[in-house]
């Protein structure tokens, strides 16, 4: 993931949406970024899910059953426990105007439906970020080999390179440790997440396409496979 979790866990995100399959969308896709999700499917609860464990950020529909997203949000606002509580408005409105509503109740930021994933985490990441829930981390560098992991973005001897989400993570977790050996069950567990289950040879799949990524033409293979214990980060010398 491209940001620090803080040492007391992982951050909480509360997603108050009443339309089901959004909200089973939004739970896979915050799960999968490392986020810990809790879920209210009206204002009302919405309300009661904050007063009785306080988020890191609260994901507001704006049409929502008993109590709409706007008047949950004027409430939190006015309690001196949720002052300052990230709140990201979510909402199928798209006139300049229900923006403008929105970020005047309170709301710090606002997305309409519907929206693409990578933007909506984009933002949920910068107001973590300045919440102080998640820690800014700066470039990552093997060799010629660089990440910067607030933008996101990895590059080889200036080439910018592409990578899938789990390539990303992988080559992430490995800059992080460069020359260690990892199995293929340790990668599983730090990558993908001790309650996943996948196969050990998922690993040899996405080291290939991560190879594939990352090694261009005349380029050194910086992946190193060692038979029968795992991979490393790291350079077979001549």
């Amino acid at each position: 993931m491209p940001d620090t979790l803080p040492a007391g866990g992982r951050p909480t995100i509360l997603v108050v949406e009443d339309e089901i399959p959004l909200l089973t969308l939004l739970r896979y896709n915050l799960e999968k970024q490392g986020f810990r999700v809790e879920e209210a499917a009206d204002g009302q609860e919405a309300l009661l899910r904050v007063a009785e464990a306080k988020p890191d950020l609260v994901l507001l529909d704006w049409m929502l059953p008993q109590l709409s997203g706007l008047e949950v949000c004027r409430q939190l606002r006015r309690r001196p426990a949720t002052r300052d509580l990230p709140i990201i408005m979510v909402t199928a409105r798209t006139e300049q105007q229900d923006t403008v509503r929105a970020l005047d109740t309170g709301a710090d930021d606002y997305i309409s439906k519907p929206f693409a994933m990578d933007g909506l985490l984009a933002r949920i990441r910068a107001l973590l970020r300045r919440s102080g829930s998640l820690a800014t981390r700066g470039t990552l560098v093997f060799r010629d080999l660089s990440m910067d992991q607030d933008a996101h973005r990895v590059a080889r001897n200036g080439r910018a390179l592409h990578l899938g989400p789990t390539e990303y993570r992988l080559l992430e977790f490995l800059m992080q440790h460069p020359g260690r050996v990892f199995s293929r069950e340790q990668l599983l567990d730090a990558v993908w997440g001790r309650d996943i289950h996948v196969e050990p040879r998922t690993v040899d799949v996405h080291i290939r396409r991560l190879r594939k990524a990352i090694n261009g033409e005349g380029e050194l293979d910086v992946i190193r496979t060692v038979r029968s214990a795992g991979y490393a980060l790291d350079v077979e010398e001549a």
